[in-house]
């Protein structure tokens, strides 16, 4: 399941406009024993309309989005554009290369409740994954990969998790994480949880 809490920007693989221009990772493709990070194709559709519309995989992201309306995004966007932009991607199954779920580094826009600094732009972790994926140790394995190549090209700064509090799932990662959770605020008609790490604390060893 996924930290985000946005009904349209951080619960899709594509962050808005008004992100902060700040250094975010450059890395195009991330790999793990079971996992690749890697940008998008067009076997991937059928994976992204499954997470845009799924119940379940939606409970806590605004509820699932009509699928005419989703395979209409994709006929005019296309797939390849979900991962245009730096710290975006698909996570695929190393062996298959399915999708397995989405993931991103990205700067949490300030006009957006929820940061640490007074300026907000904080860089935030956003995952998002299919149902058989779930309690397999998938999104900690993306999660840990992605952290630690961010890490390692940049400066050390506090990087966010958010997510509803009602979504113990993504709070139980976030602390596995080593995220420690610092607030919580209202937002969406409903309680979200703010938890932050050390960028560098990811560092591997």
């Amino acid at each position: 399941m996924t930290p985000s809490n946005t009904r349209n920007e951080q619960n899709t693989p594509n962050p808005p406009a008004s992100v902060v221009a700040s250094p975010t990772l450059s890395a195009t493709e991330i790999t793990t024993p079971r996992l690749r990070l890697r940008k998008a194709h067009d076997a991937d559709r059928a994976g992204f309309i499954e997470l845009q519309t799924d119940p379940q995989v939606r409970l806590h992201l605004g509820g699932p989005r009509p699928v005419a309306a989703v395979e209409q995004y994709f006929d005019t966007m296309g797939v390849a554009h979900v991962t245009d932009k730096p710290g975006t991607f698909v996570i695929a199954d190393r062996t298959t290369d399915d999708l397995v779920g989405t993931l991103l580094i990205h700067r949490r826009p300030a006009a957006l409740p929820g940061h640490v600094t007074e300026e907000g732009g904080e860089l935030e972790l956003t995952y998002v994954l299919r149902r058989p994926a779930w309690g397999t140790g998938l999104a900690f394995e993306a999660a840990t990969a992605a952290l630690r190549a961010a890490a390692s090209e940049l400066p050390d700064q506090p990087v966010l998790i958010v997510t509803q509090t009602a979504n113990t799932r993504s709070l139980d990662l976030a602390a596995r994480l080593g995220f420690r959770r610092v607030s919580t605020f209202e937002a969406y008609e409903a309680e979200q949880a703010l938890a932050v790490a050390d960028l560098h604390s990811f560092l591997a060893g």
